[in-house]
């Protein structure tokens, strides 16, 4: 009688033991999940800027982005020292692709930056201006 009551108590333990120990697998597995949740990001409150077909532009460049939310978004030019040089649009842009007109004209022949920037993002990529046409 003693024996089975032992056995019956160890039992008991053994059972609360293992529920206790997957409750608390249970719980750091979801701390895991919330922490790792939090790095991602949101595609959807980015936009996208494509790059130019030919890198070396002269004359006016029409510069393609997209955005899948309505948003405001700034396009400038930043010199070769990252220095913005022209803001070439401010405003709020609707979602799906936008085309963005420059003149590089305006700009003496040299390395710069086309930017699309947000409340929540800088994107750049680099575009040479080259006004003349030199052969050798």
């Amino acid at each position: 009688m003693i024996l089975a009551g032992l056995t019956f108590t160890k039992t008991l333990l053994g059972i609360l033991f293992a529920s206790i120990s997957i409750l608390l697998l249970v719980i750091a597995y979801r701390a895991i999940l919330r922490r790792l949740g939090k790095g991602q990001l949101i595609k959807e409150d980015y936009g996208v800027l494509y790059g130019l077909e030919n890198t070396t532009v002269s004359g006016e460049v029409e510069f393609y982005f997209t955005i899948e939310r309505p948003k405001n978004m700034i396009f400038c030019i930043l010199d070769n020292e990252m220095r913005e040089v022209s803001i070439v649009t401010e405003k709020d842009f609707s979602s799906g692709g936008h085309i963005v007109r420059f003149n590089t004209e305006v700009l003496e022949n040299g390395n710069y930056f086309y930017c699309l920037r947000s409340g929540n993002q800088k994107t750049m990529k680099r575009m040479l201006v080259q006004h003349d046409n030199l052969t050798a």
